[in-house]
């Protein structure tokens, strides 16, 4: 297993025999040892496995070499220089917290009924409805891994040159996709099927055997929750019909550049203008995140006053099917998504809010 990733481009490393946790560093790197940088580490080049993902590769040499030495290691994929984003699935939640810390920046309504809600499996159904979208955890079409405990581990494939989302913990009361649901990216690495530990085996269920792509709700929920480090959590409602944006009755939205004379749209050109840039290249220029950030900010601007949610909505839907014009459904989903978590985030253009 280790070398059929590594082969295809995925770099691994050893986990211990019978654990989930990669073995012990040499001597040279564990106490009482002077501490060092991972990347400053004379061990990697030595082909040793000290720092656990920080060594992963794809060499098929090194490779080899370490299962060689230890045919029962276990196997492991470093999330962040892989390209994956893996949706960790709890199955069995401790004590349910307050009903707003299930779906951080989402306001959960108190006749919403929750009962039976006791995991990660239900808080990511729950994101999944309220954003009207497939549940991952029913994505066949994508890797999906049956833990030893019971939890499910979702591999989606990050588009190259896109944004690098970090790992987080449901548990976080800062950085959290869903109570109970983790996130594994950069910083991070997954247990690769096939792999067993003393708790069972990790099993690859029926359905696709590699990663598809991230789904573009999914990659506008990371950077809404702050994965990226360029946006951070927001609070927004359930959607409703009365909260998503609209333009007004017979009213087509604007097809032109912001025009100068307001802050809005002086704030919004520059933003505007490299989500239109994408156009030159069809792939590699971080087209999502561009177009989830200028979003962003429009739903905040609308929401202070300053510009129409119906403009907001037609200046963007222009830049963006400018720059991916095959893709404008798509587009759509993306500007939706951000403009409702922008909007509860109120803008002011001199700093008042």
């Amino acid at each position: 297993m280790a070398r059929w990733f590594a082969a295809h481009g995925y770099p691994v490393h050893p986990l211990a025999a019978g654990l989930k946790t990669p073995p012990a560093n040499c001597p040279a790197c564990r106490p009482p040892a002077p501490p060092h940088e991972p990347q400053n580490c004379p061990c990697f080049a030595q082909g040793r496995w000290c720092h656990g993902f920080h060594a992963a590769t794809t060499d098929p040499t090194v490779v080899e070499d370490w299962w060689r030495q230890e045919p029962e290691f276990g196997v492991a994929v470093s999330c962040g220089p892989a390209g994956l984003v893996v949706i960790d699935i709890d199955a069995h939640g401790p004590t349910l917290p307050d009903r707003q810390r299930l779906l951080p920046g989402i306001r959960i309504d108190d006749r919403v009924d929750l009962s039976g809600l006791a995991s990660g499996f239900d808080t990511l159904a729950l994101l999944a409805a309220c954003r009207s979208q497939p549940n991952p955890a029913d994505d066949t079409t994508t890797l999906r891994v049956r833990t030893p405990s019971g939890g499910l581990h979702v591999w989606y494939r990050v588009p190259r040159g896109g944004p690098a989302y970090r790992s987080s913990s449901g548990s976080s009361p800062r950085v959290a996709l869903a109570w109970q649901v983790d996130v594994r990216a950069t910083g991070g690495y997954i247990v690769a099927p096939g792999t067993r530990t003393g708790a069972g085996t990790y099993e690859a269920l029926p359905g696709a055997r590699t990663p598809a792509a991230l789904p573009l709700w999914l990659s506008a929920e990371l950077i809404r929750t702050g994965h990226t480090g360029h946006t951070g959590p927001t609070h927004t409602h359930t959607p409703t019909p009365s909260t998503a944006p609209t333009r007004s009755p017979g009213a087509a939205p604007s097809r032109t550049a912001p025009q100068d004379g307001t802050e809005a749209h002086r704030i919004l050109r520059p933003l505007l203008d490299e989500v239109r840039g994408c156009a030159t290249t069809p792939s590699g220029t971080a087209f999502t995140e561009k177009l989830n950030r200028a979003a962003f900010t429009a739903g905040g601007l609308a929401a202070a006053g300053h510009i129409t949610q119906a403009e907001c909505a037609g200046l963007l839907t222009a830049a963006a099917d400018a720059a991916r014009p095959r893709q404008s459904r798509r587009n759509r989903l993306v500007i939706d998504s951000a403009l409702r978590a922008g909007g509860n985030r109120p803008i002011h253009p001199k700093g008042r809010s």
